[in-house]
């Protein structure tokens, strides 16, 4: 077993060192270590940061009551953030209900990462899928999604990429 160092938390420690099961057995046992799991997640202390984020998206549920009063902390940080953190934090704000007034600035961010052809295509992709949740929820947006949905916006991507953009795309269509 890898020891804690000194300057570690535990939970900055079993983040780094075991698998899912054993981080949300860890999270379950003490649930109070979840603000501190968000805390990190919106950090830039690597590679904690991002390995909180990747977690917390497959820990936490649709609509988390747990981690409401800390959207606002998520939606300040993410523009800032590296690529891969900013695609663990936009899937963990997938899960959540949002009100209009954090889409606004969420869609502006969403629509800039999609369209920086350079980014890495998870990032986009992730980008992408925020602004078709968004477009279903405020159907006034919808021709705005549809039209970023064409070239030369998916020229970078691979064909996977292409038809999980054209899934969603067809999802929108048929709302």
């Amino acid at each position: 077993m890898i020891k804690q160092t000194p300057m570690e938390t535990a939970l900055e420690h079993i983040l780094t060192n075991a698998h899912k099961p054993a981080i949300a057995s860890y999270l379950d046992a003490h649930p109070n270590e979840l603000e501190e799991a968000v805390q990190l997640a919106i950090s830039d202390k690597q590679p904690y940061a991002w390995r909180a984020g990747w977690f917390l998206w497959s820990y936490l549920k649709l609509n988390d009551p747990r981690i409401k009063g800390q959207l606002q902390g998520i939606l300040d940080v993410i523009a800032i953030r590296p690529a891969d953190q900013q695609r663990e934090l936009l899937k963990i704000l997938l899960l959540m209900d949002l009100d209009e007034k954090q889409e606004g600035p969420l869609l502006d961010l969403c629509v800039r990462i999609w369209r920086e052809i350079r980014q890495k295509p998870s990032v986009r992709l992730t980008a992408f899928k925020m602004l078709v949740k968004i477009a279903k929820k405020s159907p006034e947006l919808s021709n705005e999604v549809l039209r970023l949905s064409r070239d030369p916006y998916l020229e970078a991507l691979s064909p996977t990429a292409r038809r999980a953009i054209a899934r969603l795309v067809q999802e929108l269509k048929i709302q």
